[in-house]
């Protein structure tokens, strides 16, 4: 049974403080993602698609809520993932019960209309679970209006959007315009709650059964089981995100938030909703290391459209349907403590060398499971003239800095072209063979230092976590001293405590300027593995893995002294390498056994 609910205050913007990133939970479906925080509230969801404005954003101090947990308030909170899915179990242990609420977005998706079911179950004991909703779009600009019950379903409008919320018929609106009612639940008892938002009326009823069913098929088809990997239930849990993150039209979003710091008050917080071409290629020969899932098809397809619309003038990013970036603006909100209020990202306008060459290996990896279709070889040739047009003007990089010649940028395009025309056999290979050598000699002269190491830059002598990865890719050969010299020199300058940092920012101590890259950990692990040094390649990936919150959600960076996440959640890159070191390390014999977990 139902009650309205008389007691509390009504919401604000700020009525609560956020938590540590690291306890928000993820549940996604491709085409938008929610984050769910610890009180049972959804803290941020954008609709209808990843880069709309949201319609809860109190992520980042604004209005708009949708909040499930027990009455009683003395409780600890916790909840796991199904293996191999994003359907997520909240679950509070009170003074004398136990409550969970079992989550997800409804799979498959409909790119206009995001479908949030929410199943409450008094696990041990009767339960009583307060219920309130506020749908507000745009970031919390429009209140709903038109509210009104029809037949025991609420209706309602926010801005452009449609509301309909099923399952909550005793809810009564409050003050503010949101729902609100408390359940009543015997123990055993079980209560689905659906709500749909999106761009037209949906009048069809939607049986909870029924779309719970057809999401449980739905993440059983989409991630394998993992088994001949290192860590299968992490690996099956990278699968899961990057399914979550990635769109039907193909494009994966580099992250599910806007806004939330790298480092408190720097001004490093950048809007991550958004497909970088870079990190679906990273995605694609993640899964191409561990077989031709659907996943590598779908990263392929989308990079090839793009290079066909835009060839050499290829954008480092695009929205997930492949339109350009919009520009950046401030939004109204106070932001995450210590991050910004910005939506839009100026990466857009960039010149990444290094795209290029990550988008030829991902071709590369297409053509060896047999999956790259004519449009797909087509686009490899155009990304081989833009990188023989191109591959000796300054760029933007791998990190978006300044324009320079980042040696980086040449040896993703050196493993690119060398990987191409081994799998893609055609009147063109031996040029693409020739234009590797070339480019490789050129950087050689100009990048390699005179103690063997390959350098940051042609004019910066620094080192550079970066470069482990096309390194350890093929880059040079394993044995080649170059290889072994550049990670020396990253353990000893860039790494700390298990953990490794991108760069040097001037004389700043390592973690003063910002957390470790996590991806930056995973490609030490790959590059130890490269070398055949399997025990130290264990260990980075070992430690690396550890770096997330109890939710096992990865983000961009950690601060290794407080043990906390850092950036926008969850960093697709980082869980995308997680799976190819699992991937490659499980294939091996000789490297790391399976631990079965």
């Amino acid at each position: 049974m139902s009650t309205p609910e008389t007691t509390g205050h009504p919401a604000t913007a700020h009525e609560d403080s956020p938590w540590t990133l690291r306890d928000y939970a993820l549940i996604a479906d491709g085409e938008r993602g929610a984050l769910i925080d610890p009180r049972g509230e959804i803290a941020w969801l954008c609709a209808p698609a990843w880069h709309s404005g949201s319609v809860f954003t109190s992520l980042l101090g604004g209005r708009g809520r949708y909040r499930i947990r027990p009455v009683d308030r003395w409780n600890v909170w916790g909840g796991y993932y199904e293996d191999g899915t994003l359907i997520r179990v909240s679950r509070w242990v009170t003074a004398d019960g136990i409550v969970s609420c079992r989550e997800a977005l409804a799979v498959p998706a409909d790119a206009g209309q995001v479908v949030l079911l929410r199943q409450i179950r008094a696990v041990r004991g009767d339960a009583q679970v307060d219920i309130d909703l506020d749908v507000r779009a745009d970031y919390g600009r429009h209140p709903m209006t038109d509210v009104q019950r029809d037949r025991g379903i609420w209706r309602a409008r926010t801005g452009p959007l449609h509301v309909r919320f099923t399952g909550a018929e005793d809810t009564r609106p409050g003050p503010d315009g949101g729902l609100r009612t408390r359940l009543l639940l015997p123990e055993g008892g079980t209560h689905d709650l659906v709500l749909e938002v999106g761009t037209r009326r949906q009048d069809a009823l939607l049986d909870p059964r029924t779309l719970w069913e057809a999401t449980e098929r739905w993440w059983r088809a989409a991630v394998p089981d993992c088994a001949d990997t290192a860590a299968p239930r992490d690996t099956r849990m990278a699968y899961a995100v990057l399914n979550g993150l990635t769109s039907a039209a193909g494009g994966m979003v580099a992250a599910a938030t806007t806004s939330l710091p790298e480092r408190a008050d720097t001004g490093r917080d950048y809007d991550y909703r958004y497909a970088w071409v870079r990190d679906q290629c990273y995605a694609g020969i993640a899964v191409a290391a561990h077989g031709p899932h659907p996943l590598l098809d779908r990263a392929m397809r989308f990079v090839a459209d793009r290079i066909l619309e835009d060839g050499a003038e290829l954008r480092p990013a695009y929205t997930v349907d492949g339109e350009p970036l919009p520009g950046e603006r401030h939004l109204p909100l106070a932001g995450y403590p210590g991050g910004g209020d910005r939506a839009g990202n100026r990466a857009g306008r960039q010149f990444q060398l290094d795209v290029f060459g990550e988008a030829l290996q991902l071709f590369a990896a297409a053509a060896r499971h047999g999956v790259l279709d004519s449009r797909g070889a087509e686009a490899a040739s155009v990304a081989a003239d833009a990188v023989a047009e191109r591959w000796n003007r300054p760029d933007a990089g791998l990190w978006e800095l300044e324009d320079r010649w980042w040696t980086h940028s040449r040896l993703c395009c050196v493993v690119g072209l060398r990987d191409l025309s081994r799998e893609l056999r055609t009147t063109a290979s031996a040029d693409w063979a020739r234009l590797a050598d070339g480019i490789l000699d050129a950087t050689r002269s100009r990048c390699l230092h005179p103690d063997g190491y390959w350098q940051r830059a042609a004019d910066d002598a620094g080192p550079e976590a970066a470069l482990l990865l096309p390194l350890a890719r093929g880059a040079v050969p394993g044995s080649d001293p170059g290889l072994a010299l550049t990670r020396s020199q990253v353990v000893r300058d860039l790494a700390r405590d298990g953990h490794v940092y991108r760069f040097r920012h001037g004389d700043e101590p390592l973690g003063d300027a910002e957390g470790a890259f996590l991806l930056c950990g995973f490609t030490m692990a790959l590059a130890a593995h490269a070398q055949g040094r399997h025990t130290e390649a264990a260990r980075w990936f070992e430690r690396t893995r550890s770096a997330c919150g109890p939710t096992g959600l990865f983000a961009e960076e950690y601060d290794v002294a407080q043990r906390q996440l850092r950036g926008n959640l969850p960093q697709s890159f980082v869980h995308a390498l997680l799976l190819e070191c699992s991937a490659r390390f499980g294939r091996d014999p000789d490297a790391i056994p399976s631990a079965g977990w």
